[in-house]
């Protein structure tokens, strides 16, 4: 399994629904922890900060350049109309079981709706992820990972996002403030990372796709960064079904996810999102097609 199908893997199940993952955690070298997202809507990398240092920033894109049409195009598809259109519950707690392939229940998956609260004079959502991998896939790949969010309350653009990762015994933990203009300063322990305007993490895109009318709405578009990398992420209905999970069974409708990497959708690999058509759009499936497994993850409780 190549090391960029581990990580498109966890992308996948932290914007569907909150990190899972066969990941493997960035090797770290001396000098640095983590990477820095591109100021471009590619999603290259930068040169990793040191968690105590001060990372260097890449120049904001043109006014008129490409990367800032297409952040203006994301907006115009991927907008709120307003505070009150949000479906987030506070105190809302999902849990999730993941299958791959012929594996069953090989993780648990929890999504927490933690607070609406002031962060940095802002107005946000605390939302958390937790992931542990279950038995047999436990015993070669141990994972305990808690994932935050916290994403502006009218937007649910990300302002902070952190990866708490335990995995097979290697600890990883990355505070990134996240900026478009690189004007908005890190606290200790955090470092500044530059995006798109408009940037959501795949926590915040999880649940903007619960507050989307898309019986109006054909398509939404938005960058979304994974904590390493910057993705054009593209949302579309594909109609609608009839669901059983062990939550019950759900009126759904199905989202199709369109991941796009370096300009270039990624063909082969197929993402499809069930949300029931119930007062909080509740997620209850998310189907994934990758090269190497097929992935599954069912709601398995409503608390």
């Amino acid at each position: 399994m190549s090391h960029r199908s581990l990580r498109l893997f966890l992308f996948v199940f932290v914007l569907g629904l909150a990190a899972f993952g066969l990941y493997r955690v960035e090797k770290r070298q001396k000098s640095s922890r983590l990477a820095l997202a591109a100021g471009t809507p590619s999603g290259s990398s930068q040169p990793a900060a040191s968690s105590g240092g001060t990372p260097a920033v890449p120049e904001a894109p043109a006014a008129n350049s490409p990367e800032m049409a297409h952040s203006r195009t994301t907006e115009a598809h991927g907008a709120l109309p307003a505070e009150a259109a949000l479906a987030l519950r506070p105190g809302e707690i999902l849990d999730f079981k993941a299958s791959v392939s012929q594996l069953n229940h090989v993780a648990s998956l929890r999504l927490e709706v933690v607070e609406r609260r002031n962060f940095l004079g802002k107005s946000v959502w605390h939302i958390q992820a937790f992931a542990h991998t279950e038995n047999p896939l436990r015993f070669v790949f141990a994972l305990d990972d808690q994932f935050d969010s916290y994403s502006d309350a009218a937007t649910l653009h990300s302002v902070q996002y952190e990866l708490h990762l335990n995995e097979r015994g290697q600890k990883l933990d990355s505070v990134q403030r996240l900026t478009s203009s690189g004007n908005m300063p890190a606290a200790s322990g955090a470092v500044q990372t530059r995006v798109l305007p408009g940037t959501r993490d795949p926590l915040g895109m999880m649940q903007f796709l619960r507050t989307v009318d898309w019986s109006r709405t054909p398509e939404v578009r938005c960058p979304v960064y994974d904590g390493h990398k910057l993705y054009d992420v593209r949302a579309n209905v594909a109609g609608s079904a009839s669901i059983t999970v062990p939550a019950g069974t759900f009126d759904t409708s199905k989202i199709a996810i369109r991941v796009f990497d370096n300009g270039a959708e990624m063909k082969d690999a197929s993402f499809a999102l069930y949300i029931a058509r119930d007062p909080g759009k509740t997620p209850v499936l998310l189907e994934a097609v990758l090269p190497f497994a097929s992935a599954r993850v069912e709601l398995d409780k409503i608390h």
